[in-house]
């Protein structure tokens, strides 16, 4: 491969991790604010704020399982432009004054648009990185994910300290616009194939791959799991932390945990390209079980951020390398249905984990709630070997 040929940094690369980050950013600055705007300005109960909150994530699922068949009419650009047009568009509903039942339907929608556009991105950087250098490419990319989950949070509660519900909106909708005329710049490759072309699956599972990457599967479970593992501390971290009087150091718990997957990240991606994603998956796997062990028995402020730590560590890393192995296992023209099935298996997890975390929650209490989690991502290390590990060295990139 020419040195041309193995351009990271390309002009293209740049705009899609950019559009990717404020999309993240919105959407973590939203969770934190629309539950209070819920509560304090349609009168929502705590419940129905939850509601209003995690129909986002239903929305991303949604987009992303049927984002496979609009690939295939329309192209990644079209169907990137469309995504973003929308993201943009229901952005700035929340400006206007409407019913509880209206908001839920601009969540829902405004999800849809963002599980179309993220996929997308995700897409076209997966098929844009030289194969040679893919595991370091979208751990690059992953970055911006975490820059957004970190800066999110922080701008809301600062915006909402500072300044109204209809500023915060106005603001949202200005990143939103930002999103658009940046994603109007990006040219996806093109592709020969299909994007949802059936050929390389079995006759019996071509139903199933219009919607997911069979392939992708088995990778996907893993993620399911973690994401399941780490719902826990993004949903709970904070009440946690109330419990045991560490308010103040939570505050910069998820600064921790991104500044830990920057540091990892330069090192991790190359180290994955040269030496295979096992050497990377399974130090992760027990990183962030000995993390959260160590949120479970948190007794101050250093054991709290050094747990944070530690889930950047290992968390961080796992999700970009299974996201890395979910676009390996497949062709090019394929990789958008398995960057979709990536992220529909995260999106769950995300989303659904504290429906059922906070059930057990209401039965054992937040550290035996952590120390399960703990044990559960150390199970981890049986799954991913049975389902991915043992293949590896099988396993190579397919054009």
């Amino acid at each position: 491969m020419s040195q041309d040929q193995a351009r990271l940094w390309t002009p293209n690369f740049v705009l899609v991790s950019l559009v990717n980050f404020q999309l993240v950013l919105v959407f973590y600055l939203l969770v934190i604010v629309i539950v209070g705007f819920s509560v304090a300005e349609l009168g929502a109960s705590t419940a129905q704020a939850g509601l209003v909150s995690g129909l986002f994530i239903v929305g991303t699922l949604i987009g992303r399982l049927f984002i496979g068949k609009l690939l295939n009419r329309l192209g990644l650009k079209n169907t990137l432009v469309i995504g973003l047009t929308g993201f943009l568009l229901f952005s700035g509903l929340y400006m206007i004054p409407a019913k509880l039942e209206v908001l839920l339907g601009i969540r829902l929608i405004h999800g849809f648009m963002m599980g179309m556009a993220s996929t997308v991105l995700g897409t076209v950087i997966a098929q844009t990185i030289p194969a040679t250098r893919r595991g370091e490419g979208i751990g690059y990319f992953s970055m911006s994910s975490t820059l957004g989950t970190a800066i999110g949070p922080f701008v809301g509660i600062w915006l909402m300290t500072n300044f109204n519900y209809q500023v915060i909106f106005i603001f949202t909708t200005i990143v939103a616009l930002s999103c658009l005329i940046c994603g109007l710049f990006i040219q996806p490759p093109r592709l020969k194939a299909s994007g949802t072309s059936t050929s390389s699956v079995p006759q019996s599972a071509s139903k199933l791959a219009q919607y997911v990457e069979p392939n992708a599967l088995p990778i996907a479970v893993i993620v399911l799991l973690v994401a399941t593992c780490y719902s826990g501390v993004l949903s709970f971290i904070h009440f946690y932390a109330k419990d045991i009087n560490l308010v103040e150091a939570a505050s910069f718990f998820f600064l921790m945990y991104a500044f830990a997957i920057l540091l990892s990240r330069p090192f991790t991606g190359p180290l994955m390209d040269r030496k295979g994603e096992n050497i990377i998956i399974y130090p992760a796997i027990v990183i962030m079980a000995v993390g959260i062990l160590m949120l479970s028995q948190a007794q101050n402020s250093v054991m709290l951020l050094a747990s944070a730590a530690l889930l950047g560590f290992g968390f961080g890393n796992i999700q970009s390398v299974c996201q890395t192995i979910a676009v390996k296992s497949t062709t090019l023209q394929r990789m958008g249905l398995a960057t979709s099935t990536f992220f529909i298996a995260l999106d769950a997890g995300l989303g659904f984990g504290p429906y059922f975390l906070g059930m057990l929650l209401d039965q054992v209490g937040y550290r035996q709630l952590y120390l399960f989690s703990a044990l559960l991502t150390f199970s981890c290390l049986i799954w991913y070997y049975l389902l991915h590990g043992r293949k590896v060295k099988s396993t190579s990139v397919k054009a």
